[in-house]
């Protein structure tokens, strides 16, 4: 006869993700999260200006300086790829932008006439279509990084490139085409249109920087690219496992080089946003600027073996680095001491998600 056990069993634990593999906490982007909610509370305590009206819009708008870069690079990170020529594709956009809108606007170029014209007082330049010189001037730029995202991407996808071998080799080439074109001088926009494009670049809608809200647009855009079409599922795919991904039927040359020319149509753009930031565009724009964008992916959570990234951390990250700069300025520390923040927090964040994933 069996006896009756005193208790039944039960599954009801198995498959059950422990607290700290839930919910907020189950991503490295939930921790950095975390962490910068601490640091705006420390910030909030430490300096009573932090959370003024007009320090809320710098912080708004300089962290958007890098992230839409760092938008471009996490699609190429989730592949398990890297892109350093980002810094200099923002220069050399911004530069090819400015030159072109200068270029149109000048009567006595050629084919200029197509675009102006002397008004009656013989001095005053007027358009002849207002807006056509900066779209034109603009598509330039993002056409020039286009051309250099596609290259980056053939010698990568189609020749087996190393990554960071080839786009170390293109930060700098590019570089030194914005030095050869420019003659190691800035450029400035210039024209009828400049008004425009300095509305466009750093102007703002009811209070929100204008850099802001196109971020906000293309993260949701790359939100809904990674995680609801069939390109994204791709993207992702790629950074699990290339080789598993070929033989499922993945184009995956086709996906490498279209992630490279989405990080350097990024860039592009980022780089002629910050020129109206700055009213120029100088040769030596965005000189390592390609650290902090690689180092805001990496601190939000984008694996540089590859398969995990998105948005959010991107942002995050971004939002981080430039709270701990403004922080160092409100709190009158040496602004060098940020880099070194920045490694320490580079190395805490991929600790923590090694720890996290050793608890799995």
């Amino acid at each position: 006869m069996a006896l009756p056990l005193e208790s039944p069993i039960s599954f009801a634990n198995v498959g059950q993700a422990r607290w700290w593999q839930r919910g907020i906490l189950a991503s490295q982007t939930g921790y950095v999260a975390i962490a910068l909610l601490m640091l705006l509370i420390i910030m909030h305590f430490a300096s009573p200006y932090f959370f003024t009206e007009g320090n809320m819009q710098n912080v708004a708008k300089n962290f958007s300086f890098i992230a839409i870069a760092t938008l471009g690079v996490t699609f190429v990170i989730i592949t398990g790829g890297i892109d350093l020529s980002v810094g200099s594709m923002m220069c050399f956009s911004a530069m090819i932008t400015s030159m072109v809108m200068t270029s149109l606007s000048t009567p006595d170029m050629p084919g200029a006439s197509l675009f102006v014209h002397i008004a009656a007082d013989g001095k005053t330049v007027v358009a002849n279509l207002p807006g056509l010189i900066l779209l034109i001037s603009v598509l330039a730029g993002l056409g020039a990084a286009l051309i250099v995202g596609l290259v980056n991407g053939f010698c990568i996808a189609v020749l087996g490139l190393s990554p960071f071998v080839t786009t170390l080799g293109m930060l700098s080439i590019v570089r030194g085409l914005g030095y050869v074109v420019s003659n190691g001088r800035g450029s400035f926009p210039g024209g009828p249109d400049a008004g425009y494009f300095y509305a466009l670049t750093s102007g703002d809608l009811f209070g929100i920087p204008a850099p802001f809200l196109y971020l906000v647009v293309l993260a949701a855009v790359m939100a809904v690219v990674l995680h609801h079409t069939a390109f994204g599922r791709h993207v992702f795919a790629l950074g699990g496992n290339e080789q598993a991904a070929e033989l499922t039927g993945i184009p995956v040359v086709r996906v490498k080089i279209e992630v490279y020319v989405i990080c350097a149509l990024a860039a592009g753009l980022q780089g002629i946003i910050v020129s109206g930031w700055l009213g120029s565009a100088p040769a030596n724009m965005a000189t390592s600027y390609e650290l902090n964008v690689i180092a805001a992916a990496v601190i939000g959570g984008a694996n540089l073996a590859g398969g995990v990234g998105g948005p959010l951390g991107a942002i995050v990250g971004c939002v981080l680095l430039e709270v701990i700069r403004n922080g160092l300025v409100l709190a009158q520390v040496n602004s060098y001491w940020q880099q070194a923040l920045v490694g320490v927090i580079i190395i805490l964040a991929v600790l923590v998600d090694r720890i996290r994933s050793r608890m799995l």
